[in-house]
């Protein structure tokens, strides 16, 4: 995915975790980890109407491919595979990328939940973060979970993120609109700390 995004496109990796580009070829890996995780993901994504086997198709894939390529294109986002060991196991992406003097993404992610509590998307995360605020050139990164989803709220309580918003009716999932908790880090809150990856690694030591 050639863009004109700062920073993009990029390889991350800290280990056995890698951060990549999707490539066309992914189809049939990334059909397989959503179609083994419907019951773990379908209840926090807003997904189009129909079944969970169609919507993650090898079919499907290739207009989410094609969409995430032209967001990269446009600059609007950096979407990643998150891989473990070369296995495709979780997506991160970096989306609604606003320039200037906001300098702001949100930040969205799942993960396998055959790999879940191994450390795989906090790291994906920080090493998004580190970045998105160095080579990225952004300044500040925002996370919205549903309060009721504790493992995603895990995740970026363990790497310091603010919770510093309660969003009543903020988007329309599993067939309602639902609340949401909104969390944020700026570049200044981890710049002493070495960068967020720094930081994480310090957390699991």
């Amino acid at each position: 995915m050639l863009g004109s995004t700062p920073g993009w496109p990029a390889v991350l990796a800290d280990g056995p975790v890698v951060l990549r580009p999707y490539k066309r070829s992914d189809g049939r890996s990334w059909s397989e980890v959503r179609i083994a995780n419907q019951e773990w993901l379908a209840p926090w994504e807003s997904a189009p109407p129909g079944p969970w086997s169609e919507m993650n198709s090898t079919r499907a894939y290739s207009y989410v491919y094609q969409d995430m390529r032209r967001s990269a294109r446009k600059g609007e986002s950096m979407p990643f595979a998150v891989c473990l060991d070369d296995q495709l196991v979780g997506h991160l992406n970096l989306g609604n990328i606003v320039r200037r003097a906001f300098s702001s993404a949100y930040a969205g992610y799942w993960v396998d939940h055959r790999v879940a509590g191994r450390g795989v998307i906090p790291t994906a995360l920080a090493l998004a973060v580190d970045h998105a605020f160095g080579p990225g050139g952004l300044h500040r990164i925002e996370v919205n979970i549903r309060p009721e989803n504790r493992p995603s709220r895990r995740v970026v309580e363990k790497l310091g993120f603010r919770e510093e918003a309660y969003h009543q009716r903020y988007m329309h999932i599993d067939g309602n609109w639902r609340d949401h908790l909104g969390y944020a880090l700026t570049s200044e809150e981890i710049a002493a700390e070495g960068g967020l990856l720094a930081r994480w690694r310090r957390v699991r030591a």
